[in-house]
């Protein structure tokens, strides 16, 4: 999913603040078509090869702005301990949030210079333009400004140790030429499997649902987080390659090999919950060993090797090895599909078990009506006739997107602007978007802070789409092989969409609570209410 760190949770801190820097009225947001049924075709041209460079434009040829140029403000201080004094800040002293927070305060500005996190000694460099509203942030898709290669997770860049010594897709730019192979061999993956996403969703969150009501009769509450990771596993390994992983040497232990993997990946950007000292001398200064998960990779290797042969086919077939091929494909199924889900399900649940039982009243209905029109079958044109459904999903993805943070490096000189004002940007520059803050923009969004399901509804409500940025992209764009918006955009909203349908058609309503974890939320459900009608 998406093409930045998957390692970051967000807390509930009302953001209204950021309304306070913004005194004109608010604009009106320009049409966008609604994103469309799952698996549409996808632009395969390579505009960047079209286009040519374009690195020796100045930034005052290009900007027709009427905005006032202002100096970005900021600075990275005093080297070393700047840096490390931002670190704490940004993991302990006062939170991300308040971090960022301040800096709009101080600088009365949402574009400023800062220092990110993790710094010396595992990123050299760690200076970066930071864009925190929603007009400024989209700057990081254009793919004749931005380059994306190495910046996947940000100032740092994980050892290839840990992906069988390649630079898997989500570090390079398309303008290296693997990339349109690696992503096209992506689209032909999901193209491939498309018939049996619904099928096998329905199949493995069965399992989740009915693990969940074992452990609330016995107990009086369950966890929904780890049978949910079990359920992501069995699913995407079922779908897309066939292969069920309990009747293997995997076993169920494939949740667990991934979380340990990502956790060598994204260690300098996570909080454990340890002591700070210890926590930040372990994962923040000096990077794991990767020898330490070498076995445990292998494992996963092993696994999606002898499961995705005829993809590794099709892989030779374009000119990329098996083994290149099946590191990538464990990447994008472990790291961004995987992952991916690992956070944003909890968290879509967390917002609608919030949301009480009138809102999940209407979803019932609309669902469980929808579903018998169709007969009661479940296809995506069926799910497209679920306005409330939809909309639901989509302003999940916007509070608390799955991929929150993106990386960019300035291919050339240009002028990006925020609502109030323009700045220039040098080339070789590294920017940085911190996503909940530009998609709760009160400039933007009415109720910015606030879940309201039904946003998305309605010809208005599809226009805001081009707002929800969740996936290296505007929702109303699709993936191709000359940008970094994820391959599996679609596939991931068709997942989460399924999640609500098997949900409503199985449950009147249901209680649940949430607390922050190292990697997003944990939920506990209290209790559950069968479908009455």
């Amino acid at each position: 999913m998406g093409s930045s760190s998957l390692a970051y949770s967000f807390s509930n801190n009302n953001l209204s603040f950021l309304s306070n820097l913004n005194t004109s009225s608010k604009s009106t947001p320009l049409p966008a078509s609604p994103s469309s049924v799952v698996f549409r075709r996808v632009n395969t041209t390579n505009s960047l090869s079209q286009k040519g460079s374009s690195s020796s434009r100045p930034a005052k040829n290009e900007s027709l702005s009427k905005l006032p140029i202002r100096k970005i403000p900021g600075d990275h201080g005093i080297p070393f301990i700047s840096p490390t004094k931002d670190r704490l800040d940004y993991f302990y002293f006062q939170g991300r949030d308040l971090y960022f927070a301040s800096k709009v305060q101080k600088y009365k500005s949402t574009v400023f210079r800062t220092n990110m996190p993790p710094a010396h000694f595992i990123a050299s460099d760690p200076k970066v333009i930071v864009l925190l509203d929603g007009k400024s942030f989209p700057v990081l898709f254009d793919m004749d400004k931005i380059e994306k290669k190495d910046v996947f997770t940000g100032t740092y860049m994980p050892s290839t140790e840990l992906t069988g010594g390649y630079r898997v897709l989500s570090y390079m730019d398309p303008s290296e030429p693997s990339h349109a192979k690696l992503k096209k061999l992506i689209f032909f993956l999901l193209s491939s499997r498309r018939d049996q996403v619904i099928p096998e969703f329905k199949n493995s969150f069965t399992e989740l649902f009915k693990t969940v009501e074992t452990e609330l009769a016995a107990k009086g509450k369950a966890d929904f987080g780890g049978p949910s990771d079990q359920a992501c596993f069995n699913f995407l390994s079922r779908a897309l390659y066939g292969a069920n992983p309990v009747d293997t040497k995997l076993g169920r232990h494939g949740p667990k090999l991934v979380s340990k993997w990502i956790l060598f990946q994204l260690g300098p950007l996570l909080t454990l919950g340890l002591p700070w000292l210890l926590e930040d001398a372990l994962i923040h200064t000096f990077r794991l060993p990767p020898c330490l998960v070498k076995k445990d990779y292998q494992k996963l290797y092993d696994f999606f090797y002898e499961a995705s042969s005829w993809v590794l086919d099709e892989g030779e077939k374009m000119g990329i090895s098996r083994d290149e091929a099946c590191h990538n494909l464990v990447f994008t199924t472990c790291f961004n599909s995987f992952g991916g889900m690992k956070l944003f399900f909890p968290n879509m649940v967390k917002w609608i078990g919030r949301s009480g039982p009138q809102l999940h009243k209407k979803l019932a209905e609309e669902i469980r009506s929808a579903v018998k029109s169709n007969g009661g079958k479940i296809t995506m044109g069926v799910m497209e006739k679920m306005p409330l459904m939809k909309s639901v999903v989509y302003e999940a993805l916007r509070l608390e997107p799955p991929v929150p943070a993106q990386y960019g490096r300035a291919r050339r000189d240009f002028v990006v602007e925020s609502h109030d004002s323009a700045f220039e940007v040098k080339e070789g520059e590294l920017l940085f978007g911190y996503q909940p803050f530009a998609t709760r923009d009160s400039r933007i969004f009415d109720k910015g802070d606030e879940f309201v399901p039904e946003r998305f509804m309605g010809e208005e409500g599809e226009k805001l789409l081009k707002h929800v940025l969740w996936s290296n992209g505007r929702e109303s764009d699709d993936p191709a092989l000359a940008n970094k918006q994820c391959a599996g955009k679609d596939f991931v909203v068709l997942a989460s969409r399924l999640l609500l349908v098997e949900l409503f058609l199985r449950y009147d309503t249901f209680e649940s609570e949430s607390a922050k974890s190292a990697l997003g939320v944990s939920v506990t459900i209290k209790s559950v209410k069968p479908a009455s009608f």
